[in-house]
């Protein structure tokens, strides 16, 4: 069986607090994780995290963005982290162990985004619909929430553990077989949305719905790079079509 090989980045999403930031970056030092993002940071001075001891080349390599899609737009995979709890879900959250085990099972390489959501609320429902899978840490019913630096150790030790993540080896470069990135698939669903419009397929109450569905319906496919580029030169051609078509 091929062996898989992922490059696996940490996405912070909303953190308010500086220490928990610093927290993180130190369990990803402990379990030699490198690649820390941070997104809409509450803090300006996010950076000054005293927590980080012996994670100061996590801290001072680690990049800011306004927004998740720009925190995971060359990534092949990504995960989310959440409990579940006052949600309405509807696909299948997983136990973390269970995540790992069924990764190793399948070959793949490239980037792989895990994110975790702000202390106070978590990852929201559209930073989740970005998320080819959602992963809990099976935490006791009465206390389910953990500690941001501590959730980012659980899932980093489980990484290491299982070889899914190896600090050793060279970050692969994606070919063109590889599976889509985010940032493609996005520019896909962008023009599909586009010309189902065009064709009224949406009604302006269901629109935002119909659209999350449609994201995941491409994430489930599993598309490859070469995969979305066809797809995407169909969509132009029905759009151009389209366009032309009442001149």
């Amino acid at each position: 069986m091929r062996r898989t090989q992922w490059a696996w980045r940490v996405a912070l999403v909303r953190a308010r607090n500086p220490l928990n930031i610093g927290a993180a970056a130190r369990a990803m030092a402990n379990f030699g994780l490198e690649d820390l993002v941070v997104v809409a940071p509450y803090a300006p001075t996010w950076r000054e995290a005293r927590s980080a001891v012996g994670a100061e080349q996590v801290m001072q390599s680690a990049r800011a963005v306004e927004d998740l899609t720009e925190a995971i737009g060359d990534c092949q995979l990504v995960i989310g982290t959440t409990t579940g709890v006052r949600r309405r879900l509807d696909r299948e959250l997983i136990p973390l162990a269970d995540f790992t085990r069924q990764l190793k099972r399948r070959s793949g390489r490239g980037r792989a985004a895990l994110l975790f959501g702000s202390e106070k609320t978590g990852l929201s429902n559209e930073d989740l619909s970005i998320c080819h899978a959602w992963v809990r840490i099976p935490t006791a019913a009465h206390c389910p929430s953990m500690n941001l630096g501590q959730a980012v150790a659980v899932c980093a030790y489980e990484l290491v553990r299982s070889g899914l993540c190896d600090p050793g080896a060279p970050r692969p470069a994606a070919r063109p077989s590889s599976p889509a990135n985010a940032q493609t698939l996005e520019h896909l669903l962008e023009r599909a949305t586009r010309v189902l419009e065009a064709s009224s397929y949406f009604t302006p109450k269901t629109r935002r719905a119909q659209i999350v569905k449609l994201r995941r319906v491409a994430l489930d496919l599993g598309l490859t790079q070469h995969d979305a580029r066809i797809l995407g030169a169909a969509l132009a051609q029905i759009e151009w079509k389209i366009g032309t078509a009442g001149n």
